[in-house]
Formats: structure tokens, sequence, C-alpha cells
């Protein structure tokens, strides 16, 4: 019999289920009970056997999501993530899921319960990003629990999550960069924000940029790796964000000439303080030579820079928008600024920076009635 019902006491059935034999021959079966009337065992019963039948029926693991957790950030994230990502995502379990889930069993772990999280998380206050981002963790492990067997589905697809809020993007006008990069030009580091608003590259690829990577007669320069902080203290190159990361930015005549002044005053400089000097060929390092920390890049430099420029409420990333909108305000082809940008796929660009395509419109209409009904007028 591939299952049976067995009356155990009033409204409590112990429910069999044939699981085939073990190494020795002997029959296994997997033992369920049931708390409610024989209809509720059999329907329960009914489901359990065509899982069975259709190959997704697992005995419910009786590992707790914390202890599965724990496995997984050893054997299967930590291999494949780059280190801070690796320990965002161990943070993120550690504030918003160990606590109300961790105890339960991995087989009962359903959508309601996981869908209730998510409801305190935006009582409490939390951001919808913050939401979001806690999903995708949790739905990337149990995905993989999935594939491992542990469970037969993902709770997390049945979950619905809140509408995400896009933060307003801040951007430079051209006016506000032209007097930007007058204030920038004051600090020791104003070629770093130079080439950030002329580049539109992220912050971790220009200050892994090494001068191997420059070509300052193409006038152009490659991504090849990013800059990754360590928690603890320490530095490496990792691969970039994504394939399309890798990619050759040309630079404009200006950025060329800043550049070549920028190499030769740090081969002076590079000269005086001799072996104390740590020679990692960066193009933008600290006067020892070792790599700039954004952090003191933000708090020590651009924020002077932004005051000196009578601006405000502009973040060192915000460089990286800047270029884009202004590009895409003067009619740049969006593909070119998505390359530009590194972006996985126009799309991407096109939904970031949809507010400056109404002005892209507009000027694509005026172009139209030039071209269309003026010319039509004239004959």
């Amino acid at each position: 019999m591939a299952g049976q019902i067995v009356k155990k006491s009033e409204n409590t059935w112990l429910i069999r289920i044939f699981q085939g034999r073990d190494a020795q021959g002997k029959r296994r079966y997997y033992n369920k009970t049931i708390h409610g009337t024989k209809k509720d065992a059999q329907k329960w019963l009914t489901a359990a056997l065509r899982d069975r039948d259709i190959g997704i029926f697992i005995e419910p693991s009786r590992e707790t999501l914390n202890e599965y957790l724990d496995r997984w950030l050893k054997t299967a994230a930590k291999p494949r993530l780059r280190e801070h990502t690796f320990r965002s995502y161990k943070e993120w379990l550690e504030r918003y899921i160990r606590e109300p889930l961790g105890d339960r069993r991995m087989g009962e772990l359903r959508a309601p319960c996981i869908q209730a999280v998510y409801a305190a998380m935006l009582e409490r206050g939390l951001q919808p990003r913050t939401i979001q981002y806690t999903h995708s963790i949790l739905t990337s492990a149990l995905k993989q629990a999935v594939k491992w067997g542990i469970i037969a589905r993902n709770p997390c697809d049945l979950v619905e999550l809140p509408r995400r809020k896009r933060n307003e993007m801040k951007a430079f006008s051209p006016a506000e960069a032209a007097r930007f990069l007058t204030a920038a030009a004051e600090d020791k580091h104003g070629i770093v924000f130079a080439f950030a608003l002329a580049t539109g590259m992220r912050v971790s690829e220009y200050l892994a940029l090494q001068w191997k990577d420059i070509d300052l007669q193409k006038g152009a320069a490659t991504v090849q790796r990013a800059l990754v902080w360590k928690s603890g203290g320490g530095w490496y190159f990792a691969e970039p964000k994504t394939p399309k990361s890798r990619r050759t930015v040309p630079l404009p005549p200006s950025l060329v000439g800043q550049l070549a002044a920028h190499r030769r005053a740090q081969a002076e400089h590079r000269l005086k303080l001799g072996c104390r000097y740590e020679n990692h060929d960066l193009v933008f390092a600290t006067d020892k030579g070792t790599p700039i920390y954004h952090r003191h890049l933000f708090r020590r430099h651009f924020l002077k820079v932004l005051e000196r420029a009578g601006l405000n409420g502009y973040r060192v990333y915000d460089l990286r928008h800047s270029c884009a909108t202004l590009l895409l305000a003067t009619g740049e082809n969006p593909k070119v600024v998505s390359e530009r940008l590194g972006h996985s796929s126009i799309v991407m660009t096109l939904d970031i920076y949809s507010h400056v395509l109404p002005d892209m419109q507009q000027a694509a209409t005026e172009k139209l009635e030039a071209l269309l009904f003026r010319q039509a007028s004239t004959r």
C-alpha cells in the first residue's frame, strides 16, 4: 500500500507513506501526524501521494532555517560572492531574518510567515528597498534548498513585495558642473572628481585604474578591475561588477591633458619618497601610493569641494549620474551612454534615467517639425 491512515485518537490520525526500501531491504515509511477530521487526513495524504508520483515529495527537513543558512553561506554563497557582498548577505540575514524565522524547521517554512516578517519591517518604517534586498537574499538561499532537495518549493516565490519608491535622481546642471570642476581644481584630488564626472565610471572602477589602463595617445581609459575594501582592513582587486563593465571609455582632450600633468607630478613625488612609496601603478593614489579609501574621499575632499562650489546634497556617486544625465540631455544616443556607464543593457539605462526622456522627446518633436512641416511650407 502506497499510503495509509491510522486512527490514533479522537481527531488525531497517523499517515504512513511508503518510501521504498533501505540498503538492508527494510521498508521505509514517512510518518505524519494530522490533527483534525479523517477528511483532513485523507486530503493531506492525497496531495502527498500526488507530489510523490510527480517527483516533488520531500520529507520535511528537521534542520532549522538558522542551521541551513549557516551551511548555505559557507558552502554555496561564499565561494561565488565578492567579499563585501558576502558580508552584506550575512549582516542582512542576521538583522532581519534569523530572529523571527531562524528557529523554524525548513519543512515548516511557509510564505505567510515570510510575508508577516516583511509587513513588520514596513511597520517599523523600513524602506521597500531594504525589504526587497532582504527578500532577494532569502530567495537565493531557499532556491538552493530546492536544488539540494531540502524543500519542494521556494516559499519566497509566493510572497508579495511592497512597491519600491525610486529615490529622486540628483545630477548637476551644466552650470553646476562647471562650478564644481572649478572648485575641484583647488583640491589635491580634484583630478579624481573631474575624471569621475567626465567618464561616468563607478567609484570602485576609477579608484582601481592603473596607468597601464590609460592610453594618453588615444585618449581612452579601460576598466579591467574593481577596488574592494575588506571589513577588517586591507583591500584587493576584484572582477568588475558585470561582463559589460569591462569597457573602454574615450576621454575628453582637456582631461587627457590633466592626466598627463597628474602623471608627471605623481612620478616626481614617487621619486622623492623612494622606497617609502608603495607603487601599485595606481592612477589615483594616496601620498604613500596606496589606494584611496572612498569614504575618506567623500568626507575629507568631496564635501569641501561642494561647499566651495555652493552646492549641497550630492554624493560622490552622483558624479556618475551627472555624466549620464548631461549626455542624455544634449541628445546623445542612449546606447552610447549605456556603454559608457557599463550597464548590462540599454533598458536599464532608460529605466534609471527616465526623468530625462521627456526633454528628449520634446527635442525630437522639434526636429520633426523642422524636417517635415517647415520644409513642406516653403515649397
